[in-house]
């Protein structure tokens, strides 16, 4: 596979790495994986990611809680102190913000057990997630939020190729207009599956398999 990295214009610490191939996700087949391993994992670059996503919200906005997907917790504690120092404020009666993941059931569905759902119940929700590729788990999510009675303060993501979902803007870092040729196809239309071009690899939130 091909990789390279893209340098984002914020900061010098934020290297979108990029690999071409035929991969597939659980809800497409995409022509670039996007690797943010290092970005979720490494403080300063965590950081960094977490300040950059934070200046794309104004300070009327209320944050109660950022729920976080696919392991962004790392950068979703570093953006709940970001946002806070940029002057979002939060309706908490402790006057901070929540920072928690839901579960994913047996049927894939996502969740909140008894102890988390006053942090959702009644509260304005940040959605962070690590990519957002045909906007299905955004989608999910919302759904799940606005269920156990929450409200969507915003969505962010570091790449998006989706510019809203449910009437929600998503902000990100990176766009699929940075990747040059990034595509993504329903794996009943994908060319490269009708071409007989084998996956080069699965995603997931926990990163990639390469199939060999």
């Amino acid at each position: 596979m091909q990789t390279f990295k893209i340098n984002s214009p914020y900061n010098n610490l934020i290297k979108l790495k990029v690999s071409q191939g035929h991969f597939a996700t659980t809800s497409s087949h995409i022509n670039y994986y996007i690797d943010l391993t290092t970005l979720k994992a490494r403080a300063s670059e965590a950081k960094a990611v977490a300040v950059s996503l934070s200046h794309q919200y104004i300070a009327t906005t209320i944050v109660d809680t950022i729920v976080c997907l696919d392991k962004m917790d790392v950068i979703g504690a570093y953006l709940a102190d970001a946002l806070t120092q940029s002057g979002i404020m939060s309706m908490n009666q402790h006057g901070t913000m929540y920072v928690t993941t839901p579960e994913v059931n047996s049927m894939g569905q996502l969740t909140f057990k008894d102890d988390v759902i006053p942090m959702i119940n009644n509260k304005h929700v940040l959605l962070l997630l690590p990519t957002a590729t045909t906007g299905h788990t955004i989608g999910q999510a919302i759904e799940c939020i606005e269920y156990y009675g929450g409200t969507i303060a915003g969505i962010s993501a570091i790449f998006t190729a989706v510019e809203m979902v449910g009437g929600h803007d998503v902000h990100s870092i990176f766009h699929a207009k940075d990747v040059e040729g990034y595509a993504s196809y329903n794996s009943h239309e994908c060319p490269f599956c009708n071409a007989g071009m084998k996956l080069d690899g699965l995603v997931s939130a926990g990163g990639i398999k390469e199939l060999k």
